[in-house]
């Protein structure tokens, strides 16, 4: 198959099909879907048997707008794109688009090859190994082979692709490349370290150049390299690739994280940065959802009532706290156990919500703030269970004023998060040192700070009659 065949079939489609580069681009897998019987008819009968054979490994043909290199002297593109968009396909097309040459024996625009991922276990199942890896992508007269033992690609032309990991940077001092493929770049640990090693490693050839495919996350590399005029961007958000995946879940995963932060990152494919002046950063919410979680010997739920109970107010934010609070007050340390606040609900379907929270927990007591309902709150919470441990808190500060002290205790390492709190975490990366910048009220953060008050900052006793403690 030589390359001359291999591309016969694209110049065979529609012009308008593969020769734009811009967003009105659409590949010739998306005109065959259009095209009348006849058309596909007439267009598969004008290609040679060789072309025909060709042409499921012709890339540019089936290939999404997002998926094309960019034209232009580019040394960096980085393709950003939410979860399941094709970053890894068109990856590994770059590579084989790089490395190949007319026939199987000739030599490509690159010789050698830097892979580069947060693992070499990454590198290996997900970049040349998975599903949409460099092997599944070759067709079998160009496909290398795989030497576990020197953890490398040999082509039947010659070239080598080696892999690396990000943990790593230091493996990078030494080897020469004349491309580079660097895959999810924005959870690299070290990730500053490993892409400037990268760079020096890129000096052969007449123009080096490399790849980057990964989901954003702000990260100091990832907005450097972004803003370096010799990088171009291609984008893309998960629906665009949704001819190859599971109705279902889009379908969950749009209904769960669509509008949030997490949403935006892991699904739009956006760089969502942090708010100027947050109190809580991206890099907070990491190491909390990541930290060991403590073993409670206390818990609380806390309790934001909304004004009102229409469909459209403010959520009730219900938010269920433990702390360990043995040992040295200084050593105490809390975890978020659950998110559990209600959107509409009446005053008594709230309360019911909130009760049920704590015996799902075993809480030791309900804390609300009383600011908008006074003895109304109480006395809803008390009609459902006389009997439940119950704290009425006042707010005389303004939000960020409470918020302050609970973001100090993240800052200090001494909270941990389970995970599914997105909604939760949404808020507390939109509460600023000027105030609150999201929309509506944020009213889980409001529980959330309440409850983290109550047990580590002014902390009480375990139980206790109800009193209106002010904050």
């Amino acid at each position: 198959m030589t390359n001359s065949e291999s591309r016969l079939p694209a110049r065979s489609a529609p012009a308008d099909a593969l020769t734009s580069t811009g967003p009105e681009l659409k590949s010739g897998a998306a005109w065959l879907a259009c095209a009348t019987p006849g058309e596909v008819d007439d267009f598969l009968g004008s290609l040679s048997q060789n072309a025909l054979l060709a042409l499921p490994w012709i890339f540019e043909f089936w290939a999404l707008p997002h998926q094309l290199p960019p034209r232009g002297a580019w040394k960096t593109w980085v393709i950003m794109g939410g979860r399941g968009a094709g970053k890894t396909r068109a990856g590994a097309e770059w590579v084989r688009s790089q490395v190949e040459g007319a026939t199987p024996a000739d030599p490509g625009a690159a010789r050698r090859v830097a892979l580069v991922g947060e693992t070499v276990d990454q590198v290996r199942e997900v970049m040349v190994m998975g599903e949409s890896g460099i092997l599944a992508c070759s067709p079998p007269d160009r496909r290398p082979d795989w030497q576990a033992t020197r953890q490398q690609l040999v082509w039947p032309n010659g070239a080598v692709a080696q892999v690396f990991s990000a943990h790593q940077p230091e493996a990078m001092r030494g080897p020469q490349f004349d491309a580079a493929w660097a895959d999810e770049l924005g959870k690299w640990k070290k990730g500053g370290e490993a892409w400037d090693q990268l760079q020096f490693t890129l000096r052969l050839g007449r123009n080096p150049r490399c790849v980057v495919t990964t989901t954003p996350r702000s990260v100091e590399v990832l907005k450097a390299i972004l803003k370096n005029p010799s990088t171009v961007i291609t984008h893309a958000p998960t629906a665009a690739n949704r001819a190859y995946l599971a109705e279902s879940f889009l379908t969950e995963v749009s209904a769960r994280y669509g509008g949030t932060r997490l949403g935006r990152q892991e699904l739009e494919g956006q760089l969502v940065e942090d708010e100027e002046g947050a109190l809580w950063s991206a890099a907070m919410i990491e190491r909390a959802q990541s930290a060991d979680q403590p073993v409670p010997s206390r818990i609380v739920v806390a309790v934001d009532p909304p004004v009102t109970s229409m469909k459209t107010s403010d959520a009730c934010g219900i938010v269920v706290v433990g702390v360990d609070s043995r040992g040295d007050p200084r050593d105490w340390r809390a975890v978020v156990l659950e998110d559990a606040s209600v959107q509409g609900a009446t005053p008594e379907g709230w309360a019911r919500a909130a009760l049920a929270a704590m015996e799902r927990h075993g809480a030791d007591r309900m804390v609300a703030e009383v600011n908008q309902g006074g003895d109304l709150v109480e006395r809803v919470v008390r009609m459902i269970d006389p009997q439940v441990p119950f704290r009425a808190v006042h707010a005389t500060r303004s939000k960020m004023l409470r918020a302050e002290p609970v973001a100090a205790l993240y800052e200090q390492g001494r909270v941990a998060h389970v995970r599914g709190l997105q909604a939760l975490e949404e808020q507390m990366c939109q509460m600023t040192t000027t105030g609150w910048k999201g929309r509506g009220s944020p009213d889980r953060l409001d529980a959330l700070v309440w409850a983290l008050s109550d047990l580590m900052v002014n902390p009480v006793g375990k139980v206790g009659r109800p009193t209106v403690r002010s904050l």
